[in-house]
């Protein structure tokens, strides 16, 4: 084919948008029958390169509709409208165990979509594209203000909505990595909850003192939550990750400062000494690593530290003791964590403490443990360095890429649902989009 012949017309809308939201990519003006590959392209703020393709022919019209027409190959097949994102994988030799994850909020992940001639799956960066089109996905909405916290020995940075306020409050607490992680925090700020992003394994009072913080410091990032002029005191909620899931249901049960409007935990386990410090905590589980396995791809699972579910109550969160309503996310294939098996206990445990009706639980089939804001990139496995050891393994995670795709994209969705039900009441006044840009 000359390509002087004719002019692709590659359209994606909204080229501009969270990163939450779906684009519609349509390519136009090509032959009927013609076979083309849709290519995304990202260089992430690491220096790594990232790619996702699918195969397509174009009907009748000599259009292809990638939210309407399937792919036949590629990183992905079938109709996928978001496709082009939640299959995105290193670049070919580049080194293993990556995972892609925003670290400036402040800038936006950039995309640059690509239609090439023929079913192709290498070779892209040696070639000129028939058309392209540079994405932008944002994790902070238009409005949405960063403000590093530091007060009361935090390392922590709140996320407020555009708008007056004042909103909801959510404590947002990631795993056992540590570190200062913002996306998900700003993401939740663009829905409309000031949300602060809470570093609780390596603030700068842990690596000062070489102690681990105590549940003081919980308390103090609530009571900075709660006496902010701009969040509403009395709407206040914890959303935890993995290690971060055992905090908050521990925080939630327990605390005496902390009084929840409700709680989201992911991919986490009530499984903990309760008495414990979080120093005790990752103690307690050093003295269960001979349960740890390694698979034969020498990666590391870990849910066998916390198996089978103790019988011991000093060894389990009271969640009988729970008075907020419970938001619980499981992928029933995590190969990190026993998430799973501490659902159906905490689910057990509510039952017979008749509390039952707080719980909603969001289980799904052949899904892992990392479960992220939607059309996140899916990793069974990646290179992981906890703070409580001194080497990066290989950790496991589980899940299969598509359902674990479908799960993060249904699990944001309803959380969303539930933090407005239950902080906002069903109304959510203070979203922001990029719809006006």
């Amino acid at each position: 084919m000359d390509r002087k012949q004719f002019c692709v017309n590659l359209s994606v809308q909204p080229t501009r948008g969270l990163v939450d939201e779906k684009f519609i990519v349509t390519v136009q003006n090509v032959p009927s029958g013609f076979q083309l590959t849709v290519h995304a392209l990202h260089h992430c703020e690491d220096g790594n390169t990232w790619e996702a393709f699918g195969h397509y022919t174009a009907n009748a019209i000599g259009t292809v509709k990638i939210s309407e027409d399937p792919s036949l190959g590629g990183t992905y097949s079938g109709v996928e409208p978001m496709g082009l994102l939640w299959s995105l994988r290193p670049f070919p030799g580049s080194k293993p165990g990556l995972r892609l994850r925003k670290v400036n909020v402040q800038t936006p992940m950039e995309v640059t979509i690509s239609v090439y001639q023929g079913h192709q799956t290498e070779g892209f960066m040696d070639q000129v594209p028939l058309a392209s089109v540079v994405v932008e996905r944002w994790y902070m909405a238009p409005g949405v203000r960063r403000i590093p916290i530091t007060e009361g020995g935090l390392t922590a940075t709140l996320f407020l909505p555009s708008g007056p306020g004042p909103f909801p409050g959510l404590l947002d607490l990631w795993g056992g990595g540590g570190k200062l992680v913002e996306y998900r925090a700003a993401l939740l700020a663009s829905h409309g909850f000031a949300s602060l992003a809470l570093d609780y394994l390596t603030p700068k009072i842990t690596m000062e003192t070489g102690k681990m913080v105590d549940n003081q410091y919980f308390e103090t990032a609530y009571r900075v939550l709660e006496q902010h002029p701009q969040v509403l005191s009395s709407r206040i909620a914890m959303m935890g990750l993995s290690f971060g899931t055992s905090i908050t249901l521990k925080m939630a049960a327990y605390s005496q400062v902390i009084k929840l409007r409700c709680a989201v935990c992911i991919s986490g386990s009530h499984v903990q000494p309760i008495d414990g410090s979080v120093e005790q905590m990752m103690t307690y589980f050093k003295e269960n690593a001979g349960k740890t396995r390694i698979n034969e791809e020498n990666e590391m699972i870990w849910r066998d530290l916390l198996l089978p579910i103790p019988t011991d109550p000093t060894l389990k969160v009271d969640v009988g003791r729970l008075q907020c309503p419970l938001l619980l996310v499981v992928g029933e294939d995590d190969q990190n964590w026993p998430t799973y098996e501490s659902a159906q206990d905490i689910r057990k445990m509510m039952e017979s403490a008749g509390n039952s009706h707080l719980l909603t639980l969001l289980s799904y089939p052949n899904t892992g443990h990392l479960i992220e804001p939607p059309y996140t990139p899916h990793f069974r496995a990646s290179a992981f360095r906890s703070v409580d050891i001194r080497e990066k393994v290989m950790a496991l995670w589980g899940g299969e890429t598509v359902a674990h795709s479908r799960a993060q994209e249904d699990a944001w969705r309803k959380t969303l649902v539930f933090l407005r039900e239950n902080l906002y009441g069903g109304t959510n006044p203070g979203a922001a989009s990029f719809s006006h840009l």
